[in-house]
Order: structure tokens, then C-alpha cells, then sequence
């Protein structure tokens, strides 16, 4: 009798439970994980948004005439257009891809579209890849995009060699999204590993940029390129946070929201250093841009932000529950929010009026942020006992710090530097060069006579 009396008990006890598990996920926004993330600048964000319209322009069969052209244009020289290769010519072993020669801003850009809905072949890249199948360079990496980015490497090996060794002070960048994104990321790690079969490019002149990126990549690959990879997310969107084996997720496609549900449900019950030890579980790659436009429980989109960060842990772990996550996913609406962002930073700097030698300057300190972040997201890899963690060869894309200036941190202080560094580099920079008059506007300092 006292059983059946305690049945509806532990009845009310799940119910609750399972009320505040919800409650928790539908107030839990994508804008929690990088809250204390510090704020992208103009010199690091500006080539996105065109990156993001180079992919879009993948799609075109006609760049004189465009049919899917986003809002402003392409705005890239059609004449620069110098290779492009469509599924026939890839044998659909990867999705369709341009180079393109910037003369405007000295760069090579190899731009892989994203995937094919109406292509198997683009399927069968995506869902080819088992937990712990493949290994590279002391990890674990997916599968089928690997096979995809060799594929491109072989093919375009040569020729892009000999635009490096003709443009000498071009930089090479990669960039792709989402299926494409995946590729263009584990490009760039074959690319860094045969640097003599690119005219000795050196690395600090390669980048890549996956946008929207699915997994590829095991945590300590995922920090150790972090200096020439950068992964930028569109809020709520659902594949970086994917982490249930994407076969399944194509497979329920019918069902699709009750099958995000349940991975809710299955990240929020997994203790994240369960996560953390596990050396072959996938996550989003290199240095991780956030863009950030609606706020829970206000409606509408509100004036985009970029955080940016090069995480170890809380590294886009779970989803969201969001009517947004597909949306987001879009490269569209990446290319548009992206542009969005980067017209509200250099209103902000046309505000201040920063001279050239001024920026300059803060360029340089830039780099030396990103070089102590880089490195404190190494040495918090390793606090945390991250498998196959360790640290990379003393070079990179950012200028070295001088020996022992990070020595004395501690863990916990080095994780805070994408946010807190940051901004008290910039308040100094302002504080050097601007003073303050009796109507409160900022204006340069007078020089000491």
C-alpha cells in the first residue's frame, strides 16, 4: 500500500524535474557561452563578410549575371575569378569551389560552397566518419572531410603553388561553410604540414575561415591550429553544436525536432569533464567568433555583436532550443548580420577618428592578445588534462611574447584574458592618445611642447 501510495510522489518528482530541465533550456541562449568572451575588433573581423559573399558566390553559374546575389553585390571583380571547379570536374568528391586572386587586398582565397541537399555525393562526405576512425597529427579528425580536403589539396596543390610563388607577399586563405567549412579546416591542417609543396609559404601567412563549421576536429587539434583557423557561428546555429553522429540526424529528418530534443537531453545529462577526457570526440575548430543579435525572452534582432575567444572548455556544447538554430545555419543570413556587425565597428572608429599610426598600433597590440590567448588556451588545455594536448612548434601566426611574461599566471587568470585583456589594452590605448573636454567629447591629446 505504501508503494502505490509513492508512485504519484516520484510521479510529481519526475514531472518537476523534466519542467525545470525545459525551463532551463528555453531560457539557456547561445549568447550564455561566450558572455565572458572579449569583443572581436575591426582589423581581425573585416574579412569576413567577404569571405561570406566569395561562398555565395560558388553558387552563381554566372558571376556577370547572378542570380542569388545578396544585398550590396558581390563586390568582387568577376575578372579575379581564376579557377572554378563544379561536381562533374570534382567528381563529387567535395562541393564545388573558386579560387579567386584579391589584388585589393593581397590574398589567395580558395572558397568551398556549402552542402548540397539535392547531392548524395555530399552526403556521403558528411556521414562518412565512425567515433575514433581516423587520426592525424596526434588526433582525431572526421573521417570523410578529411578524404574530401586531400582530394583538394592533390588537385590544386601545384596551381596554388604557383600563384605563391608569384605573389610572394600575398597571404593564402581558406574559406568554406558549413560541409564546405569542415574541408577548408582540415585543408589548412595538410597545407601546414606541407608547407614545401607550397613554395615554403610561411604559416604566419596562411588563415582559414570556417563558416559555421560542422565538428572535424578533436579538442587538442581544435587548440593548437587555433593561430590559423577561425570558426565563426551565427548565434543559435545548430551544427557546431551537433555532436550525436550526423547519420542519425539525416536519418530523422522527419522528425528532426524530436531528435533535437533528445540531444538536448543527452548533453545536459553528461557531466561535461566526461566530455572533456574523451580524446576522440569532435568539436567546432581553431578561434571561435560569436556573433550575437537577440537577447531570451525580448523579441526581434538587435544590433549584432562579435565575441571571440580561442575556448577550451564550454566550447559550444549544447544546443539550443531555438526556432533559430536553422535559420542561423544560413550563409545568407551569416553574410548579412556579419556585414552588419562590421558597419557598426567602423562607424564606431570613424567615431573616434583613429590615425593610421594609431591603428597601426593597435594592430600590433592585436597580435600580441591573440599570441597570450593562443598560448593560454594551451597551458589551460593542459590543466585540465586534455588527451594528446601539447604544445605546437614556437611559431605561428601571431608575434611571439618575450620569454616568461606569462609564466607567473595561473590557470584561472589566463582563461580570462579573451575578455578582461582586452578590454584594459584598449581603455590604455584610449587613455593615451585622447583626453576628455568640459563637454564631455573625446579629442586628442596636445603634444608636450
Amino acid at each position: 500500500m505504501s508503494i502505490v501510495c509513492g508512485i504519484p510522489l516520484l510521479e510529481c518528482v519526475y514531472c518537476l524535474a523534466c519542467a525545470r530541465w525545459v525551463w532551463k533550456k528555453c531560457l539557456y541562449t547561445a549568447g550564455h557561452e561566450s558572455e565572458n568572451w572579449g569583443l572581436a575588433t575591426v582589423e581581425e573581423f573585416l574579412p569576413v563578410p567577404q569571405l561570406c559573399r566569395l561562398i555565395l558566390a560558388v553558387y552563381e553559374d554566372d558571376l556577370r549575371n547572378p542570380i542569388w546575389e545578396p544585398p550590396g553585390g558581390y563586390r568582387i571583380n568577376p575578372d579575379w575569378v581564376i579557377l572554378r571547379k563544379n561536381y562533374e570536374e570534382t567528381q563529387c568528391c567535395v562541393p564545388p569551389y573558386l579560387i579567386y586572386l584579391d589584388h585589393k587586398n593581397t590574398d589567395i582565397v580558395l572558397a568551398i560552397r556549402g552542402l548540397n541537399l539535392a547531392k548524395e555525393g555530399d552526403y556521403a562526405i558528411l556521414l562518412d566518419n565512425k567515433l575514433g576512425q581516423t587520426k592525424f597529427d596526434g588526433g582525431y579528425v572526421h573521417n570523410g572531410l578529411l578524404k574530401a580536403a586531400r582530394w583538394v589539396f592533390d588537385a590544386e596543390c601545384e596551381f596554388l603553388r604557383g600563384l605563391v610563388e608569384r605573389n610572394p607577399d600575398y597571404t593564402l586563405t581558406f574559406a568554406g561553410h558549413s560541409l564546405g567549412a569542415g574541408v577548408v579546416a582540415l585543408l589548412v591542417l595538410i597545407v601546414v604540414q606541407n608547407l614545401d609543396k607550397l613554395g615554403n609559404i610561411e604559416r604566419n601567412k596562411i588563415r582559414c575561415f570556417a563558416i559555421a563549421p560542422t565538428r572535424c576536429m578533436s579538442l587538442n587539434l581544435a587548440v593548437r591550429y587555433a593561430d590559423v583557423i577561425n570558426s565563426v557561428v551565427l548565434q543559435d546555429d545548430f551544427l557546431p553544436r551537433t555532436t550525436m553522429a550526423l547519420e542519425d540526424v539525416f536519418k530523422s529528418l522527419i522528425c528532426l525536432p524530436c531528435l533535437l530534443c533528445l540531444m538536448c537531453l543527452k548533453d545536459t545529462c553528461t557531466l561535461e569533464e566526461k566530455m572533456l577526457k574523451d580524446p576522440r570526440r569532435l568539436y567546432a575548430p581553431g578561434r571561435l567568433y560569436h556573433i550575437v543579435e537577440r537577447k531570451p525572452l525580448r523579441i526581434g534582432r538587435f544590433p549584432p555583436v562579435v565575441r571571440t575567444a580561442v575556448p577550451v572548455d564550454g566550447r559550444f556544447e549544447h544546443l539550443v532550443l531555438s526556432c533559430n538554430l536553422t535559420a542561423d545555419h544560413a550563409i545568407i543570413w551569416i553574410e548579412r548580420e556579419s556585414q552588419k556587425a562590421l558597419d557598426l565597428m567602423l562607424e564606431k572608429d570613424r567615431i573616434m577618428e583613429i590615425p593610421a599610426k594609431q591603428r597601426m598600433e593597435r594592430q600590433e597590440s592585436l597580435a600580441r592578445e591573440h599570441s597570450v590567448e593562443y598560448k593560454a588556451a594551451l597551458q589551460r588545455a593542459a590543466a585540465l588534462d586534455i588527451p594528446l594536448a601539447y604544445s605546437p612548434s614556437q611559431y605561428g601566426t601571431f608575434r611571439e611574447m618575450q620569454e616568461g611574461e606569462t609564466s607567473s599566471r595561473s590557470c584561472e587568470q589566463t582563461s580570462l584574458l579573451s575578455s578582461k585583456g582586452r578590454r584594459e589594452s584598449w581603455d590604455e590605448f584610449v587613455e593615451r592618445f585622447f583626453d576628455v573636454n568640459e563637454s564631455g567629447e573625446m579629442v586628442f591629446k596636445k603634444p608636450v611642447s
